[in-house]
């Protein structure tokens, strides 16, 4: 199989959502030939998007050109099977970083027909998981804060047609070790009963 991480934290390997990206992947790999396509969006920031692109995007003659680096994020998405997505909450919703990505793969006519009804994915769903990492704490009784993130991610997703969204949820990572190792056991809990991973029962996450 292959698999698309797209890492949206500033800690990029040394974030704790990472490192439980790493354990997902050898899980899988304990059985099954797995291709991993890693896109970090901080270490190799998207350039922004230009009056030229956002022209051509609303053009009815287009300069196919304009939409290259577009193309690339979006082909990346089509060539894989799944997708792991790496994010920080950052003010209640997604990073600068993750925003221009989704500004890149939700084009008209690519990925998305726009219908009466709203838009209409054009791409085929595949799992996804999106492991969101956060200093507090968003859902539970423990919440102080609203959560955006998570509403608007899965209706960004499922706008191209990706409708098999897991969240795995890694919140009060500033409180300290014994937190993180919480949240880090609850994801791992939830991830377990997941299909993609029934079949890998006998490597521990």
């Amino acid at each position: 199989m292959r698999l698309l991480l797209l890492n949206a934290s500033p800690h990029g390997e040394n974030s704790h959502g990472h490192r439980l990206a790493m354990e997902m992947i050898e899980r899988l790999r304990s059985t099954n030939i797995v291709e991993v396509i890693e896109r970090d969006l901080t270490a190799h920031p998207l350039a922004p998007i230009t009056r030229d692109y956002a022209g051509n995007v609303t053009s009815r003659t287009p300069d196919a050109s304009a939409f290259d680096l577009s193309e690339t994020l979006v082909g990346e998405i089509e060539a894989t099977d799944a997708l792991i997505i790496n994010t920080p909450m950052h003010n209640f919703t997604v990073p600068a970083a993750l925003k221009l990505w989704i500004d890149y793969v939700l084009r008209i006519h690519r990925t998305f027909a726009a219908t009466p009804e709203g838009k209409i994915g054009l791409m085929r769903d595949r799992p996804t998981f999106v492991i969101v990492g956060s200093g507090g704490f968003h859902t539970g009784e423990r919440a102080r804060q609203p959560d955006f993130l998570t509403p608007y991610l899965r209706y960004a997703l499922g706008s191209i047609g990706i409708h098999s969204v897991q969240f795995l949820l890694l919140q009060g990572l500033v409180m300290g070790d014994a937190a993180v190792e919480d949240a880090l056991r609850v994801a791992r809990a939830r991830l377990a009963h997941h299909a993609l991973f029934a079949s890998s029962d006998s490597v521990a996450l």
